[in-house]
């Protein structure tokens, strides 16, 4: 189902932007994931995307899903695009991508926050080590070769 753009890459970063990689489709799954739209049209308004565009992104994210299409009207049929347990995987991606642009692009400050639901504080991403269970620093991450480094 992936293009052949990455062909010969064995890499997770390459796979993952042949789903993700242009700025409309993680646009779509933003708005999907914090802002509650669900709507073709609300999409199209709230982004200023154009149609075609929006209706190829939706296909490939439902193709992938991480969205699934919902019929909510028979004539004419119309979906409603609801974010799957695989998309809501995507929020720690999405909300590191918003720190990183609030801290280096937002001179005004932030446009939109990002805050626990239950309790009103902001949400941070942070890296942890699944072996000690500490905080890691950015600078302290390295990458080696993992189990399928040398899968065809």
């Amino acid at each position: 189902m992936l293009s052949r753009d990455y062909v010969g890459l064995n890499c997770s970063i390459a796979r993952t932007l042949e789903v993700l990689g242009d700025r409309w489709t993680l646009l779509v799954i933003r708005n999907a994931l914090f802002k509650g739209t669900r709507r073709f049209e609300d999409f199209v308004d709230e982004l200023g995307v154009a149609r075609n565009v929006l209706s190829d992104r939706l296909r490939r994210l439902t193709d992938h899903g991480v969205l699934t299409a919902v019929v909510y009207q028979d004539r004419p049929v119309r979906h409603e695009y609801q974010v799957t347990p695989k998309g809501r995987e995507l929020t720690p991606i999405l909300a590191a991508l918003t720190e990183w642009g609030d801290r280096h692009y937002a001179p005004n400050g932030p446009p939109r926050l990002l805050v626990h639901e239950q309790c009103g504080g902001h949400v941070h991403v942070s890296l942890n080590c699944e072996t000690c269970a500490r905080d890691v620093e950015a600078a302290t991450v390295r990458s080696r070769p993992g189990p399928g480094a040398d899968a065809a």
